[in-house]
């Protein structure tokens, strides 16, 4: 029986953290589809924060490479009084990017909906 109160536990526990984890998510960043992500992404800093490999081998036109593995030493390469428009491949790098931003100040974070794998607007390769 004592087993059974042990899982029981530990699934209300992980229950707890995912629904903290997508509140605090939901707070941190605007998720938008490919439409909403053009309208706004001209007039931001569109930022990709996959590693510099994907990146080379395709990204947004426009688009800065700052892989989330360096962002937290890059940051302050991103003005905080400017839109910020972020993507990776399916969105997890680029949510834990926009809460990590959010942190530090940054209150106009947007992501794409999906990531770059449902992107089918211009795409640019050094390939």
């Amino acid at each position: 029986m004592a087993v059974l109160y042990t899982i029981a536990i530990i699934l209300g526990v992980i229950i707890v953290y995912v629904l903290v984890n997508t509140l605090r998510l939901k707070k941190a960043v605007t998720n938008l589809d490919q439409e909403q992500f053009i309208q706004g992404y001209r007039k931001a800093q569109l930022i990709d924060v996959r590693e510099a490999k994907e990146f080379e081998a395709g990204h947004i036109l426009g688009a800065r490479n700052i892989p989330s593995t360096q962002l937290r030493q890059r940051y302050k390469e991103i003005r905080s009084d400017l839109p910020v428009y972020l993507y990776c491949q399916n969105a997890g790098r680029s949510a834990r990017a926009a809460l990590f931003l959010k942190k530090k100040g940054y209150n106009q974070v947007h992501q794409l909906q999906g990531g770059f794998k449902t992107w089918t607007g211009k795409v640019k390769s050094k390939a």
